[in-house]
């Protein structure tokens, strides 16, 4: 359901901390992710790249097409030169430039189906990639959220996957084109002139050992470069999402401020590592066409005296530069694969994260048709932020079928935790939860939760029209049955005056609509839900008293069709629940109707003094 996806609650019950405690998560988070040198990472991209054969394949096959047409064309160059004007026959010449014009064309069009097979099959795989991470995202139980920022997984889907997708899409065939060129430019230099390709071997020293130095400082930048961005983005997202808040406390300037200071500090590490990569690539490219160079020398000697043609010294010095070249862009191309070693390695994170509730091997299933009987027996439980603050301290409680139970008590006193047990967003240390005379770590999670619906306090809408945010609460809901829930939380006659009724667009988050609509409509979603059990938590805090007043008729009248437990901190509201149990500390601490309770002077007669007499 809509409102069992946001981890986000009050601090008594929940939340984790704010400011320093908060930053010092995230940089401890980012210092233990793992080195880019590491490239084992990369190997869960095989499943996703072998679904790909078939395409792959005829990748490999115009790859391979391309590949030995760039040597072969040194080969007709040679020819041109030497039987074609040395022949000085123009017969002989065009035929060996129409061969010419033909390998040009075969590498022309094999170059550009390569290119169609690689994008779309890296297409495919990032989609693929990132619907399967979006799904593992959506298994995670609010503990995994209470550790890690909502921008910094937002980032790992977003931009770690598009640094996968250049790897896939595009360095990975440039990797393969150029190693290909590499060992075919080298087996045909070995035939043209032994002795040359021997001192080109001589060079490859002094290529390599920069290429390691360098691309080891290279990886430690790009890491540095991806966390910082992750962090940027993870303040950004915290800050749009409390736009209001930081409007109406005119703190525009210092958001600014904190944003810049993150991007500039992102903009540094980023040009550190395009100055290392620079240089890095300056010195390579220098010392490979400096050998290239130097044994071109030595090859025009050869062909001073004669024991070497024109044309073979071309051919030779073709693939010379082909064999350089390759080697430099090899170079480009294993700073992507770094890069995207570290991408996965912070997407792998994710995907190994697992939730603490799961469906268990042999799940028992829940009786039909549903009683809705709720039985909480000795329950203790600590937020795994705080494992050492209990928030229920061997709470128990007994609801009957079709019975309204009212939870109310200081903040802290641990209402809201109850809710989250029963849905299942936690696991408890000790005792037993029943739903129906079924132990609910003993059946299907989302079985569990398909018996409640949730009306939470903080309203949880979509972008989308009030139908499908309605319709949210079941998706086979009839227009009649959205209409009638509607109806019910008094939200019909608001919907029906928008231009496009109840399919007009509501924009993001359901923005639009002031906060008492929001809370009908999160109302009517509940409703349609037709779950036997109903939980409300403050489901009316956000209404006026005319509104309220007509909202609690459609619930009383839910109510009586289903066992409800609400929370409320406005006694008012759950005078005429059947029993009022109150809780302190995490315990029930007494429980009885609204008269016995003010009769006996407890915690709830205090609590309503200050309430009715205010």
């Amino acid at each position: 359901m809509a409102d069992s996806i946001p981890a986000q609650t009050d601090t008594a019950e929940g939340r984790p901390g704010t400011g320093a405690e908060l930053v010092a998560d995230i940089r401890q988070a980012a210092g233990t992710r793992g080195k880019t040198r590491n490239l084992r990472p990369l190997a869960r991209l095989i499943p996703y790249l072998w679904k790909q054969k078939a395409i792959g394949a005829a990748m490999i096959l115009f790859l391979l097409l391309s590949a030995a047409a760039t040597p072969s064309m040194t080969f007709v160059a040679k020819k041109l030169i030497d039987e074609g004007f040395g022949s000085r026959n123009i017969a002989v010449l065009n035929q060996w430039f129409l061969v010419l014009g033909a390998v040009a064309l075969v590498m022309a069009i094999a170059t550009a189906l390569r290119y169609y097979c690689i994008t779309r099959m890296g297409e495919r795989v990032v989609a693929d990639l990132r619907e399967d991470v979006f799904a593992h995202i959506l298994k995670l139980d609010p503990g995994y959220f209470l550790k890690i920022r909502t921008g910094e997984v937002i980032s790992r889907l977003t931009a770690d996957i598009q640094i996968i997708e250049t790897l896939v899409a595009s360095s990975i065939s440039i990797a393969l084109r150029n190693l290909l060129t590499f060992l075919a430019g080298l087996v045909m230099m070995s035939f043209v002139s032994p002795k040359l390709t021997l001192m080109v071997f001589c060079t490859f020293p002094f290529v390599l050992v920069p290429l390691i130095v360098f691309g080891r400082q290279v990886g430690k930048a790009t890491r540095e470069t991806q966390d910082r961005f992750a962090r940027a983005v993870g303040f950004a997202t915290e800050s749009l999402d409390a736009l209001e808040t930081v409007q109406a406390f005119v703190r525009e300037a210092f958001t600014r401020k904190r944003f810049d200071e993150a991007v500039e500090e992102t903009y540094r590490t980023s040009v550190g590592r395009m100055a290392t990569r620079a240089t890095m690539t300056a010195m390579v490219i220098t010392l490979v066409f400096g050998g290239i160079a130097f044994v071109l020398w030595l090859g025009a000697q050869d062909v001073l005296h004669g024991r070497m043609s024109n044309g073979t010294l071309v051919q030779f010095v073709m693939l010379a530069i082909l064999t350089g070249g390759s080697v430099a862009n090899l170079n480009e191309t294993w700073g992507d694969v770094q890069k995207a070693a570290g991408a996965m390695m912070r997407i792998d994170e994710l995907l190994e994260s697992q939730p603490t509730i799961t469906v268990p091997e042999t799940p028992v299933g829940l009786p039909v048709p549903a009683r809705g009987e709720i039985r909480f027996q000795d329950i203790s439980f600590a937020y795994p932020s705080r494992p050492d603050q209990i928030v229920l301290d061997g709470f128990s409680l007994i609801v009957q079928p079709g019975e309204t139970v009212a939870l109310v008590g200081p903040s802290g006193a641990g209402k809201s935790t109850v809710f989250k047990l029963l849905l299942r967003y936690y696991d408890y240390a000790s005792g037993r939860i029943e739903i129906d005379g079924v132990d609910i770590r003993a059946a299907d999670p989302k079985a569990v939760r398909e018996r409640l619906s949730l009306v939470a306090q903080d309203t949880a809408l979509f972008s989308g029209s009030a139908e499908d945010n309605i319709r949210f609460g079941r998706e086979n809901a009839s227009d009649t049955e959205v209409r009638v829930a509607a109806d019910k939380a008094q939200a019909r006659a608001f919907i029906e005056a928008l231009p496009e009724g109840f399919k007009q667009p509501l924009g993001e988050r359901a923005k639009s609509l002031s906060g008492g609509q929001k809370q009908r409509l999160s109302i009517a979603r509940a409703l349609v839900r037709q779950a036997p059990i109903l939980l409300l938590d403050e489901a009316t805090s956000a209404l006026d008293a005319e509104n309220e007043r007509l909202v609690q008729m459609a619930l009383n009248e839910a109510m009586s069709e289903r066992t409800t437990l609400v929370i409320a901190h406005r006694l008012a509201t759950v005078l005429k629940a059947d029993r009022i149990v109150v809780m302190d500390a995490g315990r029930v601490v007494d429980v009885g109707t609204h008269d016995e309770l003010v009769s006996r002077g407890g915690l709830y007669a205090r609590l309503a003094q200050l309430q009715f007499n205010s």
